[in-house]
């Protein structure tokens, strides 16, 4: 018999930290205690994190005489006689991460955890509650003004809340990957040599895996999906510094496990929901997508069916079925500063080719495989255009990527406004639901890791022969997925996927020989069961993003609610609408804080200093600005709010104020000119002449001002454009078609500014926050290339001008004591119908006659710049 390969440690499970004045020792073993591993982490580096980790596997009697040395030569030292060296500071279950705000690191634990679920006898475990201890010694510690409300922003997110881990089993991925992709390398490694898998895998290093026989254990650890992945961000800085053991993935979202009894035979429902890390937020805060493709309130939902009486994945009977929630993939957002429970819903970007979708399907066909079913929720019919704003957008999106796709593959589109039939007496909107249920469930497939049942064959059912997905010898494989979503993807999403979620329960039910037919009727344990696991499922994830529970649920489409449910109905609206009117702003810094988004830099603005957040998560725009700025039409309310303007010149204009007031004549309706436009700026006359300055003193202010009102906007779109909006006529939780009265601006509220003196002079540079956190220069002086461009517009006047004192002052920087701007415009004076051609560059003109050329055929022969392009982009895709 060949000798038995040396255990090794399939995770730290236990762990418990000891305290010198030099350093801590964080021990971490085993379920069993057998093995132990250590970790010591330096406490004199004021804001660096030292770790070492010698990687060593220690016995207990070894472990037991480390820690006897470590506290005789810390007591020695100290010269503490009769005294302890070595302080047990905490015992723990798992390090969630280390992070630093302005000061040194701080490390977090899990100091309690409760059981939720078992998955083939791997635990699933609840996060009860942490701890979070400052690694530094308050000898060397460099203590900061801001780093207690840091503190306070951070440990705002509940850990305690809803975060889920596993020491064994994979959440970030599902059952099926897990039971399928992750065999294949193992089934290859038995058929291949020793050597060979110790050079073509990573098993645990030198740690007694290959023994004098021949016989070794191999363990195969998947990388998560980091997407649903919430610590990712705190264990980054140590992921390539210790052992894989160490680190502890958390996921966030719900986990909800219930036992059924079928003739006796035990049955494990469970329900497991992972939220997206990317782009995560609150309710309005969080809407549509980013550039990456990422969309707002993703939540990954999976229900698992186990055959409780063999818990093992190698033995027993395994079923799973997944589906997606997630907002409408397009650039949309609404601002909630009118403080309206509806506010009207706006779309900030134009994305003619749905570029932003056509990531975002990427991303899910990458995971899923196809077909990508979309069952959009919105209303379609509306007296104001609310919520079918988003649906023409969806169907333009879909309609032209489906045109690169496959026809096989192509992007499924179902629309069905559920709000009208809801209000309709003649329509029940839960059979409905049961019908496009089962036409999806059938297109899928579910994931089954056993052969048909004989049963199955026995007694043969026409939907069984209908059903998609792959068949394998060793089951069934889901293939693509169903994505749900309604406005706020809460109520009637959540109906909508328990509809589909019961449709597929019983196919899975059937599948391992448990029921005659793959149909469950309402009136049933199982569905009572199942529907309380959604309803608990539903309210969670309704708190985490709106701020409150559901609002309808099952009952409520059902039409079979308690009259009592009316009034639990107005509570929750009105706790929601406190929830995302007074909270979520806090709330999101927290979010933001807490998964790495913004990080904290000494002489940067704070955290709560940032107007928006949009920066933040669209980080891609940042490379789509710009490299110089035109002045073309830097005279117009909107831009010039926004554009940078040489704020260390004085710059006056013949008669500027009357010439505004003629270009925008038509809009003065809209537009408060005297308000919005001049209000920031101090004007001073000089007999004919408007003096348009902008000192930095009242910039700034401005922009404090501005900060605080605009944390109660919606951050996650840049500033609306100044129109007129009608106003909401519909909420996603109501299901009527309510009309508010009147209408709304969707205009960003003006900036209030202060009076500052009649000084004319500018005394310093402004310092904008844009700048200082994202590294755009707005503040420093126009190149060479942005001044030619800015004399083309800006020239010197050729009429007389009174030569005052003052003006000579003002305006010392200019030839002639003035600066006089003519008409900014392609039209010719006083004509509105003249016009003159646009000048095109060199450059311009040839890219236009290659493309001319290209489609006669005739073919450029490409540089050596588009050759290094090409590679770089086949080397990020596909290598």
């Amino acid at each position: 018999m060949p000798a038995a390969a040396a255990p090794i440690i399939s995770s730290v499970q236990k762990l418990v930290l000891y305290e010198t004045r030099a350093r801590y020792f964080l021990v971490g073993s085993n379920h069993a205690e057998t093995k132990y591993r250590v970790l010591k982490i330096d406490r004199t580096e004021p804001k660096d994190l030292v770790i070492i980790d010698d990687r060593h596997v220690y016995t207990q009697q070894e472990v037991r005489e480390l820690l006897g040395r470590l506290d005789l030569g810390n007591r020695t030292k100290m010269g503490q006689k009769g005294s302890s060296g070595l302080f047990r500071a905490v015992s723990a279950f798992g390090v969630v991460g280390f992070v630093r705000f302005l000061e040194g690191y701080y490390i977090v634990l899990i100091t309690k955890r409760r059981k939720m679920a078992d998955i083939g006898g791997h635990a699933i475990y609840k996060v009860e509650d942490t701890n979070m201890i400052y690694i530094p010694n308050d000898s060397v510690r460099i203590t900061h003004p801001d780093e207690a409300r840091y503190l306070r922003i951070f440990q705002n997110v509940d850990l305690s809340s809803n975060f889920y881990f596993s020491y064994s089993y994979d959440l970030s991925h599902s059952l099926q990957y897990n039971l399928t992709v992750l065999r294949m390398p193992l089934e290859m490694l038995k058929s291949e040599t020793t050597q060979t898998r110790q050079e073509s895998f990573d098993i645990f290093e030198d740690e007694g895996l290959i023994t004098q026989g021949g016989s070794g254990v191999f363990g195969i650890c998947s990388e998560p999906y980091m997407k649903y992945v919430w610590n990712g961000e705190l264990l980054d800085i140590i992921k390539n510094t210790v052992h894989r053991d160490w680190l502890l993935y958390i996921i966030h979202g719900f986990c909800g496990q219930s036992k059924l009894l079928i003739y006796g035979r035990p049955v494990y429902v469970t329900l497991i929901a992972r939220r997206s890390s990317k782009f995560a937020g609150t309710r309005f805060l969080k809407r549509g997508a980013n550039c990456e493709g990422d969309v707002a309130n993703e939540v990954e939902t999976e229900q698992i069916l186990c055959d409780a009486s063999v818990m093992s994945f190698t033995a027993g009977s395994y079923s799973s079925y997944v589906q997606v929630r997630g907002s409408v993939p397009l650039y949309w957002s609404q601002d909630i500063s009118t403080m309206m429970p509806k506010p009207p819903i706006t779309l900030d970007q134009a994305d003619p080719f749905a570029h932003v979708a056509a990531l975002h399907f990427d991303q899910m066909l990458q995971r899923f495989g196809s077909p990508i079913i979309i069952l959009n929720l919105v209303k379609e019919r509306e007296k104001r255009k609310h919520e079918r704003i988003l649906s023409e957008e969806l169907v333009a999106a879909v309609t032209y990527l489906n045109q690169f796709l496959p026809p096989e593959h192509t992007i499924i589109y179902i629309p069905w406004d559920m709000a009208k039939y809801t209000k309709s007496k003649l329509c029940n909107v839960l059979d409905r639901l049961n019908v496009i249920a089962e036409s999806v469930v059938k297109k899928t497939g579910f994931f089954v890791n056993r052969p048909d049942s004989y049963c199955s064959i026995l007694r043969p059912d026409e939907k069984w022969n209908e059903l998609g997905g792959c068949v394998i010898p060793t089951g069934r494989l889901q293939t693509g997925v169903l994505r749900t979503n309604c406005v706020d993807c809460l109520d009637r999403t959540n109906t909508a996927q328990f509809m589909v979620g019961k449709c597929a329960l019983a196919y899975q039910l059937y599948s391992l020989g448990l029921i005659d037919k793959p149909n469950l009727q309402f009136d049933t344990d199982a569905v009572r069961l199942f529907e309380e696991l959604y309803e608990d499922h539903g309210d969670t994830l309704s708190l985490q993003y709106g701020g409150s529970q559901l609002v309808h649920r099952v009952k409520t489409y059902r039409k079979i609610a308690p009259w009592t449910q009316h009034s639990k109905d107005i509570m929750q609206t009105l706790s929601r609408y406190y929830s995302n009117a007074f909270s979520d702003a806090d709330r999101q810094d927290s979010i933001n804080l807490f998964l790495g988004v913004f990080h904290p830099t000494e002489g940067k603005p704070h955290l709560w200093e940032l107007p928006t957040d949009f920066y933040l998560h669209h980080k891609n725009t940042m490379r789509l600005l710009p490299t110089r700025r035109s002045y073309t039409y830097w005279w117009t309310p909107e831009v010039i709010k926004h554009l940078p303007l040489p704020y260390d010149e004085v710059i006056c204009a013949a008669n500027l104020k009357k010439l505004i007031v003629k270009k925008f004549h038509k809009y003065e309706e809209e537009i408060d000119i005297h308000n919005e436009f001049f209000r920031p700026y101090e004007l001073s006359s000089f007999d004919d002449t408007f003096c348009l300055a902008m000192t930095s003193s009242a910039r700034n202010k401005s922009n404090r001002e501005e900060a605080v009102l605009q944390r109660k906007t919606a951050a996650s779109a840049p500033p609306p454009p100044s129109e007129e909006a009608v106003s909401s006529s519909s909420e996603d939780d109501s299901g009527t078609d309510r009309e508010e009265e009147g209408s709304v601006s969707q205009r960003s509220t003006p900036v209030k500014m202060t009076d500052t003196g009649d000084s004319t002079k500018v005394t310093e540079n402004v310092v904008q926050p844009m700048k200082e956190v994202y590294g755009i220069n707005l503040s420093d002086g126009l190149s060479e290339e942005d001044l030619s461009i800015y004399s083309r517009f800006v020239q010197l006047g050729q009429s007389q001008h009174k030569q005052d004192k003052s003006s000579q002052q003002l305006c010392s920087r200019c030839p002639d004591g003035v600066i006089k701007l003519t008409p900014i415009s392609a039209f010719s004076q006083d004509n509105i119908y003249e016009v003159q051609p646009p000048r095109v560059d060199r450059k311009s003109t040839e890219i236009f006659q290659a493309h001319i050329q290209a489609s006669q055929g005739i073919m450029q022969p490409l540089g050596k710049e588009d050759t290094s392009m090409y590679r770089e982009y086949i080397r990020n895709r596909y290598l």
